[in-house]
């Protein structure tokens, strides 16, 4: 093996990856797969020396996304065939997996869950606990709802799985180096350069931080934010136990926060507790090395009672070991893969919230392809790093959330559920009169935001449930305000970024779908695509001067954003980007009477004549000054204001008081969605993305095809048109009042799957649940085959027919928006 620590290192390498654990290594393997044999790996100690060697081995498919599911579907299938091909044992065994609902709240998850993962080419049933017992002999089923069985899932040995890997990279010619810290990492005008190790300096196209727990201090090596938190985490093995044999089922078990499985004729239980302890929010210790951490059994015994109920023979038998190690979590609870936002070549794949080893397989091939090709195999999103702020890299921060984090996987998944931890970080100057207001907020980027509003007497928090929950009714007034008085939501969260320059105007056109050499004054919808004609980001674009362009984006993509435009804007344009978020707050009133209370309290003429759809110009409101935009994400007439922040309190306090007479009301995030969703308005990261074209998701009326220098994505767009879709997004209504959607929820055409929900909320005006979704199909998807088609959307168990259209159900001419 050359992995001996007296060989020199090379002067240099087209990649360097730093960490030595399943994940690297997968990398790793994966760059040589592909060809790519000037690679070097470098450990600080031994290889699984950090948390891989301590890792329980589970391998379930089923995660919380479709992205996720498809890294660990594809890791099960790396990991048959590796031993054969490396002659490396992996430790592998098939032996299924059973997930426990104990509740009928945790049975529709879960069977909403099975649904979707069917959808995804998951073998899985549902199954009784007569059917669990049979499974699992030993175990206590009489407080079972149901249950349901994974088939090909099973566990691994992390060690030998990561041997295994690295074996194949070596064998493929890439080095792997044990012993060599990283103690330095170089970069030249915005792209890492070499890396720095006690053994020597190795130059590099591309460093990938693999650095596990530690890849919060290799980040800052490279100026670059990685935001994760070691916690500490907990399991036991047992004597052996008779009856105990490999086959035996993983039994995941949320309600008891715990897994249990074999381990060599014992059994092991591993807790994922609800309150959950931080270790060394201070730093790792850099020669933490196979090491343990001593473990606070009384604050676990509690959560190790409960979990031992589940198999009661436990109760009687001895205990072998008693294990606590640490793992990295992140703030979000999805791992952290992608380039950095603001160094490129430096990638990074940390924070795997103990699911590693079943996500490690299609990590390293999604990294792989990512590096090699310049962009992911799939639509990564909700794992890219790119959807992380700078600022949560504060340690206080990640070590408060990482108590909620830790353990998020094994809670009850309820619709709209809201972190607990570490809340409070961004709160927008208007958060005491909107709290006064009866805002009931959730957070999204880090910002307080008012998801709806109580009414007087009624507490401002959530009940969870699966069905119609405690704010049902405030959304519905809420809803119905808008469409037929005027609501106002309070939006400061949305980013806003100023591009400037003498070349912005060539810099953007070049970016956008849209033509953006427009008048001032001018406001354009417009989507950036990425070199396939996926969808990179979904915004406005207002002109402010000749040389001055306002961008406004959804919170939650301000890194990604803001970090596409730097990355897409050639160097020799003399343009720049500046974040403005923070300086302006937003105000946005909606619905038919917005006019008649815009005019009555601010300057200029709002007619129609004098402020059409898709203008902005500034205005004065009592002493203070904002910038009104005419446009809307709901359908109906509106504008959104856009104020400094020290004219904020003024122009609420008018608006308020100036919309009492026209029934104005507080309005929150959930009705901004259920508005839109009715319009069939498109949300980033749900109804489309990376992978998703504005052909599929009938939003191609933005691209300027004919523009001089084209745009971004232009040219496989334009080879697509006119020929047959096979997927397009559809907006559908159920017939039946009743029931709720909310996400992953299949589609059905003539009885046969042919799409998912996208997204969905309850449609009040339209009196029924509304949803967007993908349908396909490889003979295309034609205006007459949604038209003639018998749709249902699947809902657990039940099929619920459904009516489809391609054209918005709500005031599908757009009459109200430009009135």
């Amino acid at each position: 093996m050359n992995t001996a620590t007296d060989k020199p290192l090379p002067e240099h390498a087209r990649v360097v990856i730093i960490g030595g654990g399943v994940i690297g290594c997968s990398i790793a393997y994966h760059l040589a797969q592909l060809g790519w044999r000037d690679v070097v790996l470098l450990e600080r100690a031994r290889l699984t020396s950090g948390t891989t060697w301590h890792a329980a081995g589970l391998l379930t498919s089923l995660r919380d996304t479709e992205t996720q599911t498809r890294l660990a579907s594809y890791t099960q299938e790396l990991y048959r065939r590796l031993e054969a091909e490396t002659g490396q044992a992996t430790g592998l065994i098939e032996c299924g997996s059973i997930q426990l609902a104990l509740t009928p709240d945790k049975a529709e998850e879960m069977r909403r869950g099975f649904r979707a993962a069917q959808s995804f080419g998951i073998e899985c049933e549902e199954i009784g606990p007569a059917d669990v017992q049979r499974l699992w002999p030993l175990a206590q089923v009489g407080d079972l709802e149901t249950a349901f069985h994974f088939p090909r899932d099973g566990r691994a040995n992390p060690t030998d799985i990561t041997q295994a890997l690295a074996k194949g990279a070596r064998n493929r010619g890439v080095r792997i180096v044990e012993q060599c810290p990283v103690t330095a990492i170089e970069q030249r005008d915005g792209r890492v350069t070499a890396v720095q190790t006690a053994r020597g300096r190795i130059t590099a196209e591309f460093v990938v931080n693999c650095a596990g727990m530690w890849a919060r201090e290799v980040g800052r090596l490279a100026g670059v934010d990685v935001p994760l938190q070691a916690a500490e985490h907990y399991y036991l093995i047992s004597e052996p136990v008779a009856g105990v044999h490999p086959q035996l089922p993983i039994l995941r078990d949320p309600g008891r926060s715990a897994y249990i499985r074999e381990e060599a004729g014992k059994i092991m239980v591993g807790i994922f507790e609800d309150v959950a302890k931080p270790w060394r929010v201070d730093g790792i210790p850099p020669d933490f090395t196979f090491g343990e951490i001593p473990p606070d059994w009384d604050r676990l015994q509690p959560y190790l009672e409960r979990a031992i109920e589940r198999v009661p023979v436990l109760a009687n038998t001895g205990i072998k070991v008693l294990f606590c190690g640490p793992e990295s979590f992140t703030a979000d609870h999805n791992y952290l893969m992608g380039e950095a936002p603001d160094l490129k070549g430096f990638f990074v794949a940390a924070g795997f919230n103990s699911l590693g080893i079943l996500s490690g397989g299609g990590v390293g091939l999604a990294m792989a392809h990512w590096i090699v090709h310049g962009h992911a195999p799939m639509d990564v999103w909700s794992v890219n790093i790119r959807r992380t702020h700078a600022w949560q890299n504060n340690a206080r921060y990640l070590a408060d959330r990482v108590v909620e984090s830790l353990g998020i996987g094994y809670q009850d998944h309820w619709p709209y559920r809201q972190w607990q931890s570490a809340r409070g970080v961004k709160r927008g100057i208007l958060h005491d009169r909107l709290a006064a207001a009866g805002a009931c907020f959730g957070e999204s980027a880090g910002w307080e935001r008012p998801n709806w509003y109580a009414r007087p007497g009624q507490t401002p928090a959530y009940e969870y449930s699966w069905g119609r929950q405690n704010w049902f009714g405030n959304n519905a007034e809420e809803h119905r305000a808008v469409r037929e008085r005027v609501g106002l939501f309070e939006q400061t969260s949305f980013a806003k970024l100023l591009v400037q320059g003498r070349d912005a105007e060539r810099a953007l056109n070049r970016i956008a779908t849209a033509d953006c050499r427009v008048a001032v004054g001018k406001v354009v919808y417009t989507q950036f695509l990425n070199e396939r004609g996926g969808i990179e980001a979904d915004l406005s674009v207002t002109r402010l001067a000749a040389d001055r362009f306002l961008i406004v984006t959804a919170a939650f993509t301000a890194t990604h954003v803001r970090s596409w435009l730097t990355d897409h804007i050639d160097a020799a344009l003399h343009c720049v980007v500046t974040d403005v978020s923070d300086g302006w707050s937003m105000l946005n009133v909606q619905g038919p009477r917005s006019r008649e209370l815009l005019s009555g309290i601010a300057s200029g003429d709002w007619s129609n004549a004098a402020f059409p759809f898709g203008t902005a110009r500034e205005v004065q409101i009592g002493y203070q000054s904002a910038l009104a935009l005419r446009l809307t994400y709901v359908g109906e007439l509106g504008w959104e204001l856009y104020v400094p922040v020290p004219f904020t309190l003024g122009v609420y306090d008018a608006l308020v008081e100036a919309g009492r007479p026209f029934g104005l009301a507080h309005c929150g995030y959930h009705t901004l969605n259920s508005l839109r969703i009715e319009k069939a308005y498109r949300d980033w990261s749900h109804d489309i993305g990376p992978d998703d074209t504005p052909l599929d998701a009938g939003i191609a009326f933005t691209c300027s095809w004919d523009k001089p220098g084209g745009f971004i994505g232009r040219e496989p767009l334009a080879a697509a048109r006119g020929t047959a879709r096979q997927r397009r997004l559809v907006q559908f209504l159920l017939e039946d009042p009743q029931p709720l959607l909310y996400h992953y929820e299949p589609i059905l055409r003539d009885g046969e799957r042919v799409g998912i929900v996208t997204s969905a909320m309850y449609g009040h005006t339209l009196g029924g649940a509304t949803a967007l979704g993908y349908v396909g199909s490889p003979g295309g998807v034609s205006d007459a085959y949604i038209a003639t088609g018998r749709f249902e959307i699947l809902i657990g168990n039940r099929r619920v027919p459904a009516r489809a259209s391609l054209r918005p159900l709500y005031d599908p001419g757009g009459d109200r928006v430009r009135c």
